[in-house]
């Protein structure tokens, strides 16, 4: 297989997989559906499969590409080198909202897409949900997988950590399932495009968002366990009964706002 396309060569360091199927290309951007005026942000533009499209809707666009190489062709690009703001940063450590606050309108809330990297999805995603006041909505290319299990309920197999907390931030929709020969080289695994809406008033009230993170995190880290065993250094068996829970529930029966009850009683206990 040759992973050179149009001259540049995808890095495996990086999660290169370029986006080159023009019909796909044009739902994912159909479902972004850009606007003049709006702050579009793109991650990891690489050889600008999105990028194009949405210049020709638009006259603004910044991108976020860690790349040294992929950063210069942009900024040298032949027909929208003037329309784009290249940052060249790894976008896990970008301030998101020091970025909206230089941009010529910082009142207007980001609107955040692009093809992820796989194996910097899910760390990307915990990354922007801390900057989920200044961002309107984000589309994101991530593994199908990834994409299931962000939307996934209670008593799912697909359940987990990241469910919980991507439905804490967002509404999360799936929009669309893209095959691997959409992409150059192809990955081993389907594709589909998400689409995460910020709430602007979250759908439970929790005093901590750190200890709601810390009990899924002990919650899911040992799964099969009785969350009697698997939180039984944040909360006794009587406390869980306390809450009209089960102590001999596992974590994928919890529902969000299971949870929220959980990390507020911890919250509680530990101030």
């Amino acid at each position: 297989m040759n992973k050179t396309h149009l001259g540049h060569t995808a890095r495996k360091r990086f999660g290169q997989n370029f986006l080159n199927d023009e019909h796909v290309i044009g739902e994912i951007v159909a479902a972004i559906a850009p606007k003049e005026g709006e702050n579009l942000v793109e991650i990891g533009p690489g050889l600008g499969a999105l990028t194009e499209p949405v210049c020709e809707e638009v006259s603004a666009l910044t991108v976020v590409e860690l790349d040294r190489d992929l950063a210069k062709r942009l900024r040298h690009h032949p027909f929208h080198a003037n329309k784009l703001n290249v940052v060249e940063q790894d976008a896990l450590t970008l301030d998101f909202e020091a970025l909206l606050s230089s941009l010529p309108e910082p009142s207007v809330p980001l609107r955040v897409f692009g093809n992820l990297p796989y194996n910097i999805s899910t760390p990307l995603m915990f990354h922007l949900f801390d900057f989920a006041n200044c961002i309107a909505d984000m589309h994101f290319m991530l593994q199908k997988e990834v994409v299931n299990r962000l939307a996934a309920g209670p008593g799912s197999k697909s359940y987990g950590r990241l469910s919980v907390m991507a439905q804490y931030y967002c509404q999360v929709m799936p929009v669309l399932e893209v095959p691997p020969h959409a992409f150059v080289p192809p990955p081993k695994v389907d594709s589909a495009i998400v689409r995460l809406i910020p709430h602007r008033t979250p759908p439970i009230s929790v005093n901590s968002v750190n200890i709601l993170e810390r009990i899924c995190a002990q919650a899911f880290n040992q799964r099969r366990k009785t969350i009697r065993n698997s939180l039984k250094d944040s909360v006794t068996e009587e406390e869980i009964l306390s809450l009209g829970l089960d102590p001999t529930a596992r974590a994928e029966t919890l529902s969000l706002a299971d949870f929220g009850q959980l990390a507020n009683f911890v919250y509680n206990k530990e101030m």
